[in-house]
């Protein structure tokens, strides 16, 4: 069993297959009797054996092993994965598959509402006009200085990113989160693949322009600035959510945008519920001693199907295989070589070396020992026609062959659940072609994941806002890791069928949610720090709606102050002490953030 991954479960019974219990003294008397009356051992265990009887069940078995050495005969059951989420099996190029991103996350059980209104401004590389499994009616777009043309790819990322979050529901390809959604597209990568944080902030205002009410963005980079700070948190006071990638470097620093209060940070798991080792992981704490501070709106918030996620490319630039043994589909990952291969099935172990049993057919390969190419090397080269690497723990083999490939056969990579049936088959083909659909792995894949489901359930309570959206997503997410939130999963997986009837039965201002509710709609986080002596606060905030707020501190207005979303208190009174502040709207008692307390 696979700890985490797989559980017994109530899987219907093999007929012909038996545990019989045993003393290990006289197990070979067992085992002898089993094989003479046809019996195939198939596990040597301690205390007991298994066995397979062709054509007997289990009363007529127990008739015939009437032997006083025996204590027990049962039935041996089968065992499946239990909490693993797979793509549907197909070729994207000729059917439409489901990725498991959108099963994981309940997306399949909410239906998406087209009059809602609802649209996605995904600010990235551009968004490949070639690519039919957009509803282009519902696209618009803005090009950055510099990067050319929104609908001309710069590179595959950003229309990965965009068929996440709206690939149509049209029997082609893949499906997104909120299919046929509306997208405006801001294209503000150039050629070396990069831009600049005032990129971001003009993007922001462009969103705007644009009616979005969520923006998506799959980027990041190191140190904050309060020009793009404040343009998400413009978007965001004015009911919008921005949501963007926490980073893929497997650390625990903090990757802006996602990093500031008014951007739901998002982290990425993979299909059997785990987390992504890339996925960054910062801590929603700042400070050191007494001056620590917690904000979780500065660390992950919710994760989402980040690795092998399969969605739209530009024309061509992917590849897709098929794979089936004795006419039976299996799913298949293309790694390199396009091409077709039909031929007698061969088990060719690790492939270490060359085997001329291997001639003209297709080599079937466990993963180990040796590199994927040296495998595939080693089966062209023994006279295979084909090479299926099998993946020696659960999941799908995804894997390349390497910048030197020099092998011309078709491989492709198969799972490690399906290595029984494989080696068990006659015949298998596999076919690899040119693909408008392939797979990435990043917190880029999980954010439009996020955003897509936001979409998708804000599209059916309209009324609320994306702040609402957001609290809703981190209160009905699925706990994973440690207990509670954490630093990894945030809150958990998020599940749209869960928000969506969160909502409903509660309405927009939820039943609790995942954090405190705040006094409005104004939320507050504070750092203090000291310089030369002097104590200072950093307030941040975002939801207040007011040209000006009001700041009270330990319950006493200090000061009215411009609506900027953050104000540094100068405190001059010497020695420790500790302070709660509040944000109200100005002249107003009943519209104020959360109580945010530091200590000195």
């Amino acid at each position: 069993m696979l700890s985490g991954i797989c559980a017994a479960g109530n899987a219907n019974a093999q007929n012909d297959r038996f545990i019989i219990q045993v003393d290990n003294n006289k197990k070979g008397v067992v085992k002898a009797l089993a094989k003479k009356l046809g019996g195939e051992i198939k596990v040597d265990g301690n205390g007991f054996l298994a066995a397979k009887f062709t054509g007997q069940d289990l009363t007529s078995l127990k008739g015939l092993l009437n032997n006083p050495h025996i204590k027990l005969i049962e039935e041996d059951h089968k065992r499946a994965p239990l909490s693993v989420f797979n793509d549907d099996i197909g070729n994207p190029m000729q059917q439409q598959v489901t990725p498991y991103a959108v099963y994981q996350s309940q997306a399949n059980q909410v239906t998406f509402n087209a009059n809602a209104g609802m649209k996605v401004c995904v600010i990235d590389s551009g968004l490949d006009s070639t690519n039919p499994d957009f509803i282009w009616g519902n696209i618009t777009g803005d090009n950055d200085s510099g990067t050319g043309n929104w609908f001309d790819n710069g590179g595959p990322h950003g229309t990965h990113v965009a068929g996440t979050i709206g690939a149509a529901d049209n029997n082609l390809g893949v499906v997104g989160m909120a299919p046929g959604v509306a997208m405006h597209i801001i294209k503000v990568f150039n050629e070396a693949g990069w831009g600049y944080s005032s990129d971001l902030a003009q993007a922001a205002n462009l969103c705007s322009q644009a009616g979005a009410n969520i923006i998506s963005m799959s980027l990041g980079g190191g140190g904050s600035n309060s020009t793009e700070s404040n343009a998400f948190a413009n978007f965001t006071n004015a009911g919008g959510l921005v949501v963007a990638a926490a980073g893929n470097d497997g650390n625990n620093v903090r990757s802006y945008p996602a990093a500031y209060s008014s951007v739901m940070m998002i982290g990425a798991n993979d299909a059997d519920n785990q987390i992504a080792d890339f996925s960054q992981f910062p801590s929603c704490s700042s400070g050191k001693g007494r001056r620590v501070t917690t904000d979780e709106t500065v660390c992950v918030e919710v994760t989402a199907g980040g690795v092998d996620t399969l969605s739209t490319y530009p024309a061509g630039m992917a590849s897709a295989a098929n794979m089936s043994a004795d006419s039976t589909p299996y799913a298949s990952s293309a790694m390199e070589n396009t091409g077709q291969a039909s031929a007698t099935a061969y088990f060719m172990g690790t492939a270490d070396s060359i085997d001329s049993g291997a001639a003209g057919k297709v080599c079937l390969i466990d993963r180990g020992v040796v590199s994927f190419y040296d495998k595939v090397a080693n089966c062209e080269n023994s006279g295979g026609i084909g090479a299926v690497i099998i993946n020696n723990e659960a999941g799908m083999l995804y894997a390349t062959l390497g910048d030197t490939n020099n092998t011309a056969i078709p491989a492709v990579g198969a799972a490690f659940e399906d290595r029984s049936a494989l080696l068990a088959s006659e015949t298998v083909t596999i076919d690899i072609g040119a693909s408008d659909y392939g797979f990435m792995s990043g917190t880029s894949m999980a954010t439009p994941a996020v955003s897509g489901i936001a979409a998708l359930v804000w599209s059916n309570h309209s009324e609320c806002t994306g702040t609402e959206i957001r609290d809703a997503l981190k209160a009905t997410a699925q706990d994973q890791g440690a207990l509670g939130r954490d630093d990894y999963f945030g809150y958990g997986i998020v599940k749209a069928a869960d928000a969506d009837a969160y909502l409903t039965a509660n309405g927009c201002a939820g039943g609790g949610g995942a954090e405190p509710e705040p006094v409005g709609d104004v939320t507050l986080s504070t750092s203090g720090y000291k310089s030369k002596g002097t104590k200072y606060v950093d307030l941040n905030w975002v939801g207040a709606a007011t040209s000006h707020v009001d700041i009270y501190r330990n319950g006493s207005k200090i000061t009215s102050t411009a609506n900027t979303n953050s104000f540094t208190d100068r405190i001059s009174t010497k020695g420790g002490g500790t302070y709660t502040y509040q944000i109200c709207e100005s002249q107003s008692d009943s519209v104020c953030s959360n109580n945010s307390t530091v200590s000195f």
